[in-house]
Order: C-alpha cells, then sequence, then structure tokens
C-alpha cells in the first residue's frame, strides 16, 4: 500500500509537469550574446505559441496561425507531448482499478497485474516525454553553435525543457515504484501421499482379517 501510495503520487506530479510544459511557451528564449546584450524585447516560443515580452512590463501572446505551416519538427513534439499526457491518464484510470484503495476487483493477484501494467503505462509516458524535450535542447545547441546563423535569431534553452526533464524523471521512477509493489507468487504446496508396498500389504491383511 505505500509503495502504491508513494507511486502514484510521483507518477501523478510527473503528469502535472507534463500539462505545465505543454501550456508553458517557454520553450526557446532569447540568447543575448555578442551586440545582442541589451534589447527591449524578449521572445518566447513554446509549442502552441509565441510571447513577446517588453521591457516596460508588457507581455503580448499569440498563437501559431496555420497548423500546416509549421514546422515538422514542432508539430512532432505536440504530438509526442499531447500523447505522453493521454498515456499518463489512462495510467491513472488503470492504477484505479487496481489499486488497494478501491474495490473494484476482488482478486488481489488481478488487481497488483493491473497496477504493473499501470506503472508501465506511466513509464512510457515518460519516455514519450523526453524525447521532444531532449530534441528541442539538441535543436538549440546546435543552433547556438551554428556560425551562419545570426545572433539575433539563436536562442536558449527555457525553464519549460528543464521542467520537462524533471516531469520525465518523476514519470519514470513513479512507474517503476508500481511495478516493483506487486508482490512475489505465492506456490501452496499440496503433500501427495502415496500407497507403498508396506500399506499395501497391511491393508490386504486387514481386509482377510475381517
Amino acid at each position: 500500500m505505500a509503495l502504491q501510495v508513494l507511486g502514484i503520487t510521483l507518477s501523478m506530479i510527473g503528469f502535472a509537469g507534463t500539462i505545465i510544459i505543454c501550456a508553458l511557451p517557454m520553450w526557446k528564449v532569447t540568447a543575448f550574446i555578442g551586440t545582442n546584450i541589451v534589447v527591449a524585447q524578449v521572445f518566447w516560443e513554446g509549442l502552441w505559441m509565441t510571447c513577446v515580452y517588453e521591457r516596460i512590463g508588457q507581455m503580448q501572446c499569440k498563437l501559431y496561425d496555420a497548423l500546416l505551416d509549421l514546422d515538422p519538427f514542432l508539430q512532432a513534439s505536440r504530438g509526442l507531448i499531447v500523447t505522453s499526457m493521454a498515456m499518463a491518464c489512462l495510467a491513472f484510470l488503470i492504477f484505479l482499478v487496481g489499486a488497494d484503495c478501491t474495490n473494484c476487483l476482488s482478486n488481489p493477484r488481478a488487481k497488483a497485474r493491473i497496477v504493473v501494467v499501470s506503472g508501465i503505462t506511466f513509464m512510457l509516458s515518460g519516455l514519450t516525454a523526453v524525447v521532444p524535450v531532449s530534441w528541442t535542447a539538441d535543436s538549440i545547441i546546435r543552433d547556438f553553435h551554428n556560425p551562419i546563423i545570426h545572433e539575433a535569431l539563436k536562442r536558449e534553452m527555457g525553464a519549460a525543457l528543464y521542467v520537462g526533464w524533471v516531469t520525465s524523471g518523476f514519470l519514470f521512477v513513479g512507474g517503476a515504484v508500481l511495478c516493483t509493489s506487486c508482490p512475489p507468487e505465492r506456490h501452496n504446496y499440496s503433500p501427495r501421499y502415496t500407497l507403498t508396498k508396506t500399506d499395501t500389504h497391511s491393508s490386504y491383511a486387514i481386509k482377510n482379517y475381517v
């Protein structure tokens, strides 16, 4: 019971983090390098929108206009993050079926196996979330060190990427804890008695006596 509570708590923290990184427009931020040290505007780029923060304290955000005009990399990142959230939600529903604190099933072995399935789904959700985060970080680093790209167009890793890595860790560790909460198999050995030669003679003697 304690392992299940720990595992589902870590997993739900990871699920909440996935929702946060999906909504935050801080995957890419303006890089202050070279002559681009003092700027009046800071650009934030996310999965669904881009924001401009001005030094006077105002911020304007705009959703991406057309889906077909987006970079295929951004579209793939969207799909993976949404898939990760869907898998985490499904894993939570599966956990409710097999959790010790619910009465959906009466067989303890079946409930334990369902909890393991929930843990595996949470782990897959964490792996699905870490792929677009790491992919985006690799793209930012490559563009940052590319001399062809102008300094004003270079970006740095935003806070959403760091939250994404932590989120993936919570999902993976929480799922692993749920997988270890399954008790070991218990084998019930029933004693088997065989009729020996001595017992055969004894029963035969008793039969003749009667």
